[in-house]
């Protein structure tokens, strides 16, 4: 799916209808930068000329509730450092309403029913926003944007339009501001012991070809041992989820993690089926080579992590699935202590049939809704400069992640380090202190998001190769608005359940070879009479309308 001769992605964003750019400049339309609402009873405490880069500090000491999702990892502590810093800088004291991080999602949805729910809540990942849009629960916040000079300036800076606009919602207003992100992340891809290929005279892949030949020399050398064997197949809706996701990509396709019924086709300007799609077949196929030919282990669509990291312990596989964190804190730790002479190393996505591309998308991150119930506080501007701020500022960034300089770290340009006797993640196992645990920073609460300096800044020498090796790859397009209307929303999650669990069920089968790959057209049948096309249809209609109503 290489969009050589398609649409440019800026024919697309344009043929989409795209307003965010308009939004951004804002001449009283309501929408982005309009003043659609009289805020002017509604400034106590705000600073009368705030503009990005310059600090805030409310005009009077102020208190704002927030949702704060609760990890096990890093408890919350009332004495962390990181209320008392953001309240000596801004003058907000934060009020945290806490809930557990297992019970996040279900209290959060309690909260905003009951209409009792704090002002700010983040840790929001869209599309969760849109279940309380119709209720009017939650602020259309797109509204209120002209608050927040640094959200636009990130967001015109980094050419962010489109993928906002990819979350507006029928009305063409969006309700939740996301994390922002200069460029695409990527997470995960193939782990191998170099040392063993180094035995036998083999170099890292870079082409899914290349995998091939490689698990196939591993095969060959140890009959008795599947060369791969993954993991991440539990509780998730989809099996080999990391396998799947940097596979899928490498074809072009949602797979995995990523899987989404719908996808945008350039050529044919309009969304088709992704499961059903010959590039999805195509991935389909070269997966079930690798588990027919014994290079991958079929047991790695069922089995736990932890079966699939002790068979790599053990030297009955040499390859797995890995993202940076685990390939040092866990594979590669583990090996050294029980294999002399173990190494490790994680390959850049493979690349495929696609050439050398990322999903779009991936630039937008959870995010905060506000509570309607905000707007009615004479508060208001003073809350949204603030959270323009500690979320969208380089300065609230950065305080979020590091910390203190000269308490918690030390800074030389973009380069940070930690202070003696702190640890972050396992970095140093025998410091007394932690940077989340004991001072609450690096809490995935506020800390998203922000310029690929501020990101990498905490990348290990393994994840820095690894991203700036991804960072160089085009971004697909983006699929274009197409906002479904309160109703359309209700029936399309009718469709969509079963037509995605059928869609991933037969994505096993055929992997794994207990369905024929001969069936797919049958399949594909199958999967029109669950209302595949009618849920198209749905999307395609809400894709149209949005296009004129903003076009």
């Amino acid at each position: 799916m290489k969009n050589t001769g398609q649409l440019s992605r800026r024919q697309i964003l344009a043929a989409a209808g795209f307003i965010g750019l308009a939004g951004l400049t804002g001449c009283g339309s309501g929408d982005d930068g309009g003043d659609s609402k009289d805020l002017s009873k509604k400034r106590q405490g705000a600073m009368e000329d705030y503009r990005a880069g310059q600090q805030f500090k409310a005009a009077k000491p102020l208190s704002f509730s927030l949702l704060h999702n609760n990890n096990p990892v890093y408890p919350m502590k009332k004495d962390w450092l990181f209320w008392k810093e953001v309240a000596k800088r801004t003058g907000i004291t934060l009020k945290p309403v806490d809930v557990p991080l297992v019970d996040y999602e279900k209290k959060r949805s309690v909260l905003i029913g009951a209409g009792d729910a704090p002002f700010l809540i983040p840790k929001t990942y869209h599309p969760s926003e849109v279940a309380f849009v119709s209720s009017g629960a939650i602020l259309p916040v797109s509204e209120y944007v002209h608050l927040m000079p640094n959200f636009r300036d990130k967001v015109k800076k980094w050419q962010l339009e489109p993928e906002l606009d990819s979350i507006r919602q029928s009305d063409g207003k969006y309700y939740l501001l996301p994390g922002l992100h200069e460029k695409v992340k990527s997470g995960y891809s193939l782990s191998f012991r170099t040392d063993i290929l180094d035995r036998h005279g083999l170099t890292l892949p870079t082409t899914w070809d290349e995998v091939y030949e490689v698990l196939k020399a591993l095969r060959s050398e140890y009959p008795d041992k599947y060369p791969w064997s993954d993991r991440w197949s539990t509780n998730t809706a989809f099996p080999c989820g990391a396998l799947f996701g940097y596979l899928g990509q490498a074809y072009g396709v949602k797979a995995g993690w990523s899987y989404d019924n719908i996808t945008f086709d350039t050529t044919e300007e309009k969304f088709v089926f992704t499961a059903a799609t010959d590039a999805y077949r195509h991935m389909v196929e070269f997966a079930h080579k690798l588990v027919a030919e014994k290079l991958l282990d079929p047991e790695s669509f069922t089995q736990q992590d932890d079966q699939a990291i002790q068979k790599l312990l053990a030297e009955k596989s040499y390859v797995i699935s890995a993202n940076p964190q685990e390939l040092v804190q866990n594979y590669r730790y583990n090996l050294q202590k029980q294999v002399k002479g173990a190494k490790i190393e994680m390959v850049p996505v493979p690349l495929g049939p696609a050439g050398p591309v990322v999903l779009g998308g991936g630039r937008l991150e959870n995010g905060v809704m506000i509570s309607s119930k905000a707007l009615k506080s004479d508060t208001f501007v003073a809350m949204m400069q603030f959270v323009d701020w500690l979320w969208y500022s380089d300065e609230g960034q950065k305080l979020c992640k590091w910390g203190v300089e000269g308490v918690t770290y030390t800074a030389s340009g973009d380069t940070y380090e930690l202070k003696p006797g702190i640890s972050l993640m396992g970095s140093d196992p025998d410091a007394p202190k932690d940077l989340q645990k004991d001072y609450g920073f690096f809490n995935g609460v506020f800390t998203y998001g922000g310029s690929w300096d501020l990101v990498s800044s905490s990348f290990s020498p393994d994840e820095q190769k690894f991203q700036d090796a991804m960072a160089g790859r085009e971004q697909l397009p983006i699929d274009p608005a197409h906002p479904l209307q309160s109703v359309e929303q209700e029936q399309a999650t009718l469709w969509d359940t079963p037509l995605k669990d059928h869609a991933i069920q037969n994505t096993l089968k055929f992997v794994l070879g207990k369905r024929p790959l001969s069936e797919w057209d049958a399949y594909v049948t199958e999967l029109k009479s669950k209302n595949m096309q009618q849920l198209l249809d749905l999307h395609n209609k809400a894709y149209d309308r949005f296009r004129k109503e903003n076009g």
